[in-house]
Formats: C-alpha cells, structure tokens, sequence
C-alpha cells in the first residue's frame, strides 16, 4: 500500500517591499541586486509586488538569475504602469491593493524594506502595524542604504520620545545597512518563532 507522501517543504520566502523608481543613488540598484540575489543564492523564495520596473524589477530579475523562486502579486489597475513582469515563477493579478497586500502577507515568512517612496513607507507602517497588533509575529527588517532611512529613524525615535510610540515597538523592525546581514537575521528570527507565526491571521485585517 502506498502511503500518502508528506507535502514539499516550502522554502523560505521573503516579501520585499521597495520602490517602483530606480531612486537617484546607484547603490540603491545595487542593494536591490544584492537582495535578490542573495535570496536565490540561499534557495530562498521572492515575494514583491510583481512589477518589472525601478528597484522592482531589478530585485526580482536578480533573485530569478540566482535561482530562486519569485512570486508576484499586482493590481489590475497597475498592470500597464508597474508594467508587470513576464517571466516571474507566479504572478498573481488581484483586483486592489488590500488584496496584493494581505496575500504578499500571507505567503510571506519576513519583510523586509529598500529605498522606495510612499507606497513603500505604507507597506512597511502597515506589516508593523499588524506585528504590533498580533496580526503576526513575521520578522521585519529596514535595508537602510546609504542612510536613507536616516531621517525616517530619527523621527520614529522622536516618537518614543514624546511618548506616542514604546521602545519595544521600535524595536520590532531591524535595521542594518548590509543586505546579505539583514536577511540571515531575518531568517534566524523566523526559525526561532516559526511556531507562533502559525498562529498569523490576516482576516481580521
């Protein structure tokens, strides 16, 4: 009799939030790059917004030049202007962003943040947001290339400072300025709670 097989273990996958505009450093292209690249080199699995320009499209052409799995998820309505990419492992087109969001969550073990503009920053308030209510306990990291992130920081310490905001939940997200760092930190992270993140539940969102 041949038994039923236990289901593939799914590797791990990170979400990559990061700017649909290549930004005006060279080294923003190169952290993406990096990102990317490290995620394929580790048998690792991108997940992103599913576009195929600025730092979008650079993270996930290096991750698929590197091996690695890339899933992307896209509104319709952004199809034509994040010009979708063509050659990801999945592409998912949902009909709004609430939808892009929880399922880039959900298939998601950490996050991490490049460069990028408002989208970006959204993304990124918004997944700490759930950590902090309980939503998840996924890993979330800054890539603070070049000091971008430098004055984004210092107003998030002046939070803490006026009260608006704890310590611990500063605390949620880890920084580093070196790509290949910040996500063995990551990963490290979300073996250590791999356990509780089972208990993530995006539809109370």
């Amino acid at each position: 009799m041949n038994l039923p097989s236990e289901p593939a273990a799914q590797p791990f996958a990170v979400c990559v939030y990061c700017g649909s505009r290549p930004g005006a450093d060279p080294a923003y292209a190169a952290a993406a790059q990096a990102v990317g690249g490290r995620i394929g080199q580790r048998g690792w699995s991108l997940v992103y917004g599913g576009g195929n320009v600025g730092l979008m499209g650079i993270v996930a052409d290096a991750a698929l030049k590197a091996g690695a799995r890339a899933i992307g998820v896209i509104p319709r309505a952004l199809m034509e202007r994040e010009v979708g990419h063509q050659r990801l492992t999945e592409q998912h087109v949902v009909d709004n962003m609430h939808q892009r969001k929880q399922m880039m969550a959900e298939r998601a073990d950490a996050f991490v943040a490049l460069p990028g503009g408002i989208g970006t920053l959204e993304e990124l308030y918004e997944v700490w947001t759930w950590y902090q209510l309980g939503y998840h306990r996924k890993p979330i990291g800054l890539l603070n290339v070049n000091g971008y992130y430098d004055q984004l920081l210092g107003f998030m310490r002046h939070s803490v400072q006026q009260g608006f905001l704890g310590q611990e939940q500063l605390d949620m997200v880890d920084v580093d300025t070196d790509a290949a760092v910040l996500l063995e930190r990551l990963y490290a992270r979300a073996s250590k709670t791999s356990s509780a993140d089972g208990s993530a539940d995006y539809s109370r969102i």
